[in-house]
């Protein structure tokens, strides 16, 4: 799958590039072909067996170039990254919510530098802790300390 990364050129002649698709995900290199190699490895090692979903990649130009991270200086180049060998330990859930509950989880995410998806486990791991501490059954308190 082709994913943008963002890609600056340091004062020293190195590029470096970033993933609006992986946070966490950052790569250098001395040319561009060293960088999309990096880059490939950077996401294949952060996020095999991860708890992280693995994003569809964002192809709406537009919308990449609204984010933070375009500040104008850089170019966007699509890296192809094989998914195949990234085995991701979560797991995709279907959830409904009020439209207003999400644009509050979304602002929220936002303003935490977080995505949808971590800001509601960290709140359901919340809310799990808290009936542990309520008096929730002994069976809860073991299926919560087996998956910690």
């Amino acid at each position: 799958m082709q994913y943008p990364l963002y890609v600056h050129r340091n004062d020293d002649l190195r590029y470096r590039g970033s993933f609006p698709d992986f946070p966490g995900a950052h790569a250098c290199g001395n040319s561009l072909e060293e960088l999309k190699h990096n880059a490939l490895d950077v996401v294949q090692r952060v996020y095999d067996g991860s708890e992280d979903l693995i994003p569809a990649p964002t192809s709406d130009t537009s919308a990449l170039q609204a984010l933070d991270m375009d500040d104008g200086e850089g170019l966007w180049l699509f890296v192809e990254i094989d998914m195949a060998r990234v085995i991701s330990r979560a797991v995709r859930i279907q959830l409904s919510l009020s439209k207003s509950a999400l644009q509050d989880v979304d602002a929220a995410a936002q303003q935490c530098h977080m995505t949808r998806s971590a800001f509601i486990t960290l709140a359901c791991i919340h809310e799990l802790e808290n009936a542990e501490v309520a008096g929730a059954p002994p069976e809860f308190a073991t299926m919560l300390a087996d998956s910690t």
